[in-house]
C-alpha cells in the first residue's frame, strides 16, 4: 500500500511548507492574545490599509513560470499522469444488458403524488423534494422479472471474463434491486435517456455481499471515515483495476430513490432512506423512537463487554465513549474504531441505520466516472476510497437530501475532478482521509479540481472533516460557485477547511486559484450552537456570533464565512478528543464575490474570513497534552470578497468582517473587503 501512496506521481511541495512556531512561541501567543481579533488593516483593528477599493489586479506571473499550473507545474503533472484514464482504455466490445435478461419498466414508474396510500413527507417544508423524486418505482419490483440487478451483474461478469469491454444499458427506465458491482476492465455505460431506479428497500443491499453475517450478506464499506461491514452501495467496486461508470450526459440517470417509501405500494408509507438521518419531522422521522442513525439501537452490544479490543489506549478512551450516546449507530461505529475493533467485527446492515454512499469504489486503480447524473442518493453521492488514478468528469451530482455531498474522495492519490456540476444537500466537494484509527490508507494527496460549477450546498470546496491521515497537495482553479438558489437555499461557505480535536490530521500545500461567486454565499451567520459546544471551552456563546475577544470566541463556522478555516468543527460531536489538527501552507488567490440583496440586507457573506484555530481546552485525554499549533502559513491574495454583512468595526459586542482565533498569520495581499484593499496580516 505504501508504494501506491508514494508513487512516481507524488508531487512533493514540502519545501514550501511554512513551519509552525515553536511551542514556547505558541504558548506566549496563546496566553497573551488567543481569541483577540487582531485584524491588522481591517476596520477598527489597527494596522495599515491603502484605503483603495475596487477589484484587485491579477497575478503577473507568466504561465511558463507558474510552479503549479505551468507546463511542468505540480498540478499539470497530476493532469498529465491521468491522460490515459479514458473510455479508450477498455476493449471496444459491447455487452448489452438485454442479452442477459434485463427488462425495461414502463407503467411500473408512477408519480409520487399518485402513491397510495399517500406519502406523508411529500410537500412538507422540512422534507424538501430532491430533483427526480416526482417519479418512483416501488420496492415490490425487487426479485421480479423487472428487476435487472442480476442481469446487470451477469453482463459485468461476462465482460470481465472476456478480458473487458463496455456493458451497455439502453435508453428507457430500468429497475435494479441491489448493488451493481463493477469488476476489472469493465465500463458500465448508461445510454442517453436512460434512468436506473434503484430499490428503495435497504434489505436489498444486504443480500449478495461477500461477508455473511447475522445482519445479512454485507460489503466492506466506509461510513463517515470509519470502515465497517454494511449495506452495499447502489454502484460498488472493491479492489478492482480499470473500471468506469459512464453515460451520455444529464439524461443518463442513476436514481437512488431515497425519498421513495421503503414499503411497497398498498402499504402505509412510514420510512425511506432519508428517515435514517434521524431529523425529527423530516422524511418520516417522528422523533427519537424512530429507527435511525441517531436513535438508541438495542442491537448494539455494550462497549464494555466487547471482545477484540486492540487499542493501546482503550482504558483511556472507554470512559469517554461510554459517557456519550454510544448506542446510536452514528456513534457506535466511531467507538469501535477508537477501540481498535477489527473491521470484520464492525457489523451493521439489517437492523442498523447507516446509509450507503451512492457510488463507492474501495481500493481501486484507474477509475473513471464520466457524463452521467445522480439523483436522490441515500448518502454521499461519490465516494472513492483508497483509490489511485481517479477521474470524475462531466458528472452532474444532483441530490439535495441529508448528507448528500457531491464528491468525497477519501484517502485517494492522484485525482482529477473536471467540469463537474453540483447541486447538493451538503458539501459539493469534500476531500477526506479517514477518522480515528482508520488511517491505514494514508493521506488524501495530489488532487486537481478544475472547471467545476457549484450551486446549492454547504461548502463549495471543502477539506475534511474526516481527515485523520491528512490532506496534502491539493490544487484547484476556475471554480464557478453560482449559488443559483441564494434566495431560498444558499451556498453556506465557499472554501472550507474543517477538522477538530478528534479528527486531527494535517492540511498542507493547498493552492486555490480562481473562484467566482456572482451571488455570494449565505448572508446569515451560523455557529455550532450552545448544545454542540464544550462546557468550559473559551469557544462559547458568551459573546455574539462572529465575535472573538481575548477570553472567548463564537465563530460563524457553520455558515456565512466566505473563506472558513474551522479547526473546532462540531466540537462536542465526538467523545474522544486527543488529536489536534494542523493547517499550514494554504494559498488562495483570485476569489471574486458579488453582493446580493435579500430583504433589507445586502452583502456577499456574513463574514469574509472565519479562521477558528484548534482549541487546546477541548483536549480530554491524559497528561501531557499534545502541542496545539495555530493556523499558520496562509496567504490570500488578489481577491475581492465583496461586502460582508458584518462590515463594521469589530468589538466585543459586534462582529467585524473577519474572525480569527489561534491564528499565527493569514497574510492578505491585495484583498478587497467592503471596498477597501488590504495588505496586512491577520493574527489572533
Amino acid at each position: 500500500m505504501a508504494d501506491k501512496k508514494h508513487s512516481a506521481h507524488r508531487i512533493a511541495a514540502d519545501a514550501s511548507c511554512v513551519r509552525s512556531p515553536s511551542r514556547r512561541a505558541f504558548m506566549a501567543l496563546a496566553g497573551a492574545t488567543a481569541g483577540a481579533t487582531v485584524l491588522a488593516g481591517l476596520p477598527g483593528c489597527g494596522g495599515g490599509s491603502d484605503g483603495g477599493s475596487g477589484t484587485p489586479s491579477g497575478s503577473t506571473t507568466s504561465a511558463a513560470a507558474d510552479p503549479i499550473w505551468g507546463p511542468t507545474g505540480s498540478a499539470t503533472q497530476i493532469i498529465n499522469a491521468l491522460q490515459g484514464i479514458t473510455q479508450s482504455m477498455f476493449p471496444a466490445v459491447d455487452f448489452n444488458v438485454t442479452s442477459f435478461g434485463a427488462q425495461p419498466i414502463t407503467s411500473q414508474v408512477i408519480a409520487a403524488s399518485a402513491w397510495a396510500p399517500a406519502i406523508p413527507w411529500l410537500n412538507q417544508s422540512a422534507s424538501p423534494a430532491s430533483p427526480g423524486s416526482e417519479l418512483m418505482a416501488p420496492s415490490s419490483l425487487s426479485g421480479t422479472a423487472f428487476d435487472s440487478c442480476t442481469a446487470f451483474n451477469n453482463a459485468i461478469a461476462a465482460a470481465n471474463a472476456a478480458g473487458g469491454g463496455r456493458v451497455v444499458v439502453p435508453a428507457g427506465n430500468w429497475y435494479c434491486g441491489g448493488p451493481i458491482v463493477l469488476l476489472s476492465n469493465v465500463n458500465f455505460h448508461l445510454s442517453a435517456a436512460c434512468t436506473i431506479y434503484f430499490s428503495p428497500n435497504p434489505a436489498d443491499y444486504a443480500k449478495s455481499g461477500p461477508f455473511t453475517t447475522a445482519n445479512g450478506n454485507l460489503y466492506h464499506t466506509r461510513w463517515q471515515g470509519n470502515d465497517c461491514l454494511n449495506f452495499g452501495s447502489p454502484v460498488y467496486a472493491f479492489q478492482q483495476t480499470n473500471i468506469a461508470l459512464t453515460g451520455e450526459g444529464t439524461s443518463s440517470i442513476l436514481n437512488g430513490q431515497s425519498m421513495t417509501p421503503i414499503q411497497p405500494t398498498g402499504t402505509t408509507p412510514s420510512s425511506c432512506w432519508w428517515t435514517f438521518k434521524g431529523t425529527t419531522g423530516a422524511y418520516g422521522c417522528a422523533g427519537s423512537s424512530t429507527p435511525s442513525q441517531a436513535y438508541s439501537n438495542p442491537g448494539n452490544a455494550a462497549l464494555t463487554g466487547l471482545s477484540g479490543i486492540t487499542a493501546s489506549n482503550a482504558a483511556t478512551v472507554m470512559p469517554l465513549l461510554t459517557a456519550s450516546a454510544w448506542s446510536q449507530d452514528q456513534n457506535y461505529l466511531p467507538a469501535l474504531s477508537e477501540l481498535g475493533v477489527a473491521i470484520t467485527s464492525r457489523v451493521f446492515g439489517n437492523g442498523h441505520y447507516l446509509r450507503p454512499c451512492m457510488v463507492e469504489f474501495i481500493g481501486c486503480t484507474n477509475v473513471l466516472m464520466q457524463s452521467y447524473h445522480t439523483q436522490n442518493t441515500p448518502f454521499w453521492q461519490h465516494h472513492p476510497t483508497d483509490c489511485t488514478n481517479v477521474v470524475i468528469q462531466g458528472v452532474f451530482a444532483d441530490s439535495i437530501g441529508p448528507n448528500n455531498d457531491g464528491f468525497d474522495p477519501d484517502a485517494c492519490n492522484t485525482v482529477l475532478a473536471d467540469s463537474v456540476t453540483f447541486n447538493t444537500g451538503d458539501d459539493c466537494i469534500a476531500i477526506k482521509s479517514g477518522k480515528a484509527l482508520d488511517t491505514q490508507y494514508g493521506p488524501a494527496q495530489n488532487h486537481v479540481i478544475q472547471n467545476c460549477t457549484m450551486n446549492s450546498g454547504h461548502g463549495g470546496l471543502t477539506l475534511g472533516s474526516e481527515m485523520s491521515a491528512g490532506v496534502q497537495n491539493i490544487y484547484a482553479r476556475n471554480l464557478s460557485m453560482l449559488n443559483q438558489n441564494w434566495a431560498t437555499n444558499p451556498l453556506q461557505i465557499a472554501i472550507r477547511i474543517k477538522s477538530n480535536m478528534n479528527r486531527g490530521g494535517v492540511v498542507q500545500n493547498v493552492y486555490i486559484n480562481g473562484v467566482t461567486l456572482p451571488n455570494g454565499i449565505a448572508l446569515t451567520g451560523k455557529g455550532y450552537g450552545s448544545s454542540n459546544m464544550i462546557a468550559g471551552s473559551p469557544i462559547n456563546t458568551s459573546v455574539p456570533l462572529g465575535v472573538a475577544t481575548a477570553t472567548a470566541g463564537n465563530p460563524s463556522a457553520s455558515q456565512g464565512g466566505l473563506i472558513t478555516f474551522d479547526c473546532d468543527y462540531s466540537p462536542n460531536g465526538d467523545a474522544v478528543r486527543l488529536s489536534p489538527p494542523s493547517v499550514r501552507n494554504v494559498n488562495i488567490t483570485n476569489v471574486t464575490a458579488s453582493n446580493v440583496t435579500s430583504g433589507s440586507v445586502t452583502g456577499s457573506c456574513f463574514q469574509a474570513i472565519v479562521a477558528q484555530g484548534p482549541v487546546a481546552a477541548d483536549y480530554n485525554g491524559p497528561a501531557p497534552a499534545p502541542t496545539v499549533s495555530p493556523i499558520t502559513g496562509v496567504t490570500i491574495s488578489n481577491c475581492n470578497l465583496g461586502t460582508p454583512v458584518s462590515n463594521g468595526t469589530a468589538s466585543a459586542t459586534n462582529p467585524g468582517p473577519t474572525y480569527v482565533w489561534n491564528v499565527n498569520g493569514i497574510t492578505l495581499s491585495n484583498v478587497v473587503i467592503g471596498g477597501t484593499t488590504y495588505n496586512s496580516t491577520l493574527m489572533g
